[in-house]
């Protein structure tokens, strides 16, 4: 192997296979270990791709004696290959970071606690619809690196979490969108949401006076930590509470008002594609990401009225008996499932749990006691929902999908709404939150 291009892939999954397929394209000497079982559709492309790789170990030895390693975003920073890599001085980088330094495209980077993939997706849809020549990657879709590796596309719009911003030194978007902050994933950021928030604001790392920073004006998070950032991009608001002057806001009218920048309009809510408030802010963020990059009023306003939501994303299943059964696996944190509670008007019985990351149930409480009339749990430890909400309602604990599923269709009348919004991860009883939805729409269908 060539000693001065030689790299360590740490994790074998979307992101990591995707950075050692793009290192070989660019000349390196690539080795990629995954201290857990890699799955057969990423060892058949390392394979194909005469990639050498390891499972179940980490070989620190020949890892460590790398000129630089592109860490998987899932893989926290306290492990000890990583320490030991830093200690070395060896340069430890996200994919993201890896694979912006082989791409001229535009990108667009979306972030937040919440609404992420649904305001990837919509750009993405937005972009394609008016003739873009666009890529959808990071948290959604094929790795950033692999499509950076294998497509030519002029344009990306790209999920990013903040494990992934953790990991980048000059990866910088044209574009970039914060939509929320509120207390996720404390657990890797020392039980301290201020680090969690400069994590966040990583995504504006880098930008420079030409470019553009679309954020929630609403977000007392944001506004608390804004006025303590350099940020030298051109800042464009968004709001529902206050009209703004160059951005977009809700007027008395219940219209969005794209003000001041390329083409302005004014749209009414009730004609856009998502309900919820939540989505009324994931489509201003993307109605003025695509005024930044000049499209016509028509495609804007025919994109955020035919899009399809998101799988996993408050997602109707069906009816049984007239009990609606509704899919929001992907509310993995307490303010997503916030959203969700807020946006549904029918009594709820509400299965959630898994593995907490550190939640607070406080915000929760007025609408738990207005619309929930039972909750199901579905995990292995149900302690502090039991502890916040027993009170208040009944709890039920289970710990799988068809009992989740069985017990809640039990407890509801016609009428009623079953919301599987877990507020936690699914690493507890499944692989993802991919998983645990799938099992659970199987199960209603099963009914």
């Amino acid at each position: 192997m060539n000693t001065t291009k030689n790299i360590a892939i740490l994790g074998a999954g979307e992101s990591g296979v995707g950075a050692a397929v793009l290192a070989k394209k660019q000349g390196f000497g690539v080795f990629v270990s995954d201290f857990g079982k890699i799955k057969e559709k990423y060892k058949e492309v390392l394979d194909k791709e005469n990639i050498e790789w390891e499972e179940g170990t980490h070989t620190f030895e020949r890892i460590l004696g790398v000129t630089e390693i592109v860490k998987s975003p899932g893989i926290p920073e306290k492990v000890e290959i990583v320490k030991q890599a830093i200690e070395k001085s060896i340069p430890v980088i996200s994919e993201i970071e890896f694979a912006g330094r082989y791409t001229d495209a535009t990108l667009i980077g979306i972030t937040g606690s919440n609404g992420k993939t649904t305001t990837t997706m919509l750009t993405y849809h937005i972009l394609k619809k008016a003739g873009f020549n666009v890529g959808m990657a990071g948290n959604v879709g094929d790795s950033f690196a692999y499509q950076v590796a294998t497509e030519d596309y002029e344009y990306y719009v790209l999920e990013l979490s903040s494990f992934q911003l953790d990991g980048i030194v000059k990866f910088k978007t044209d574009i970039s969108i914060l939509l929320n902050i509120t207390p996720d994933h404390l657990d890797r950021y020392e039980y301290k949401f201020e680090n969690y928030i400069d994590s966040k604001f990583n995504i504006t790392k880098n930008q420079k006076e030409e470019d553009v920073f679309i954020y929630c004006k609403d977000d007392e998070a944001i506004l608390t930590t804004l006025p303590k950032k350099n940020i030298k991009a051109k800042q464009l608001p968004f709001s529902i509470k206050i009209e703004v002057e160059q951005g977009a806001y809700l007027n008395d009218n219940e219209e969005i008002v794209f003000t001041h920048i390329n083409h302005p309009q004014t749209m009414s809510i009730h004609d856009l594609a998502l309900n919820g408030k939540h989505n009324i802010y994931n489509s201003m963020a993307a109605g003025i990401a695509s005024k930044v990059l000049d499209l016509r009023k028509e495609i804007v306003r025919e994109s955020l009225t035919d899009f399809q939501n998101v799988e996993h994303r408050l997602e109707h299943i069906c009816y049984v008996n007239g009990i609606e059964f509704i899919n929001d696996s992907k509310a993995t944190n307490v303010n997503a499932v916030w959203y969700a509670l807020e946006s549904i008007n029918k009594p709820i019985v509400w299965i959630a749990g898994g593995v907490d990351k550190g939640n607070d149930y406080e915000e929760l409480i007025p609408l738990v006691k207005e619309k929930v009339k039972a909750i199901v749990c579905l995990g292995v430890d149900n302690s502090k929902l039991v502890e916040a909400f027993g009170d208040i309602v009944d709890v039920y604990e289970t710990n799988n999908a068809r009992d989740a599923v069985k017990t809640s269709y039990k407890l509801g009348s016609k009428g009623d709404l079953v919301l599987l919004s877990p507020a936690c991860a699914s690493f507890d009883l499944f692989d993802n939150y991919e998983e645990r939805g799938k099992k659970f729409i199987r199960a209603v269908r099963e009914l």
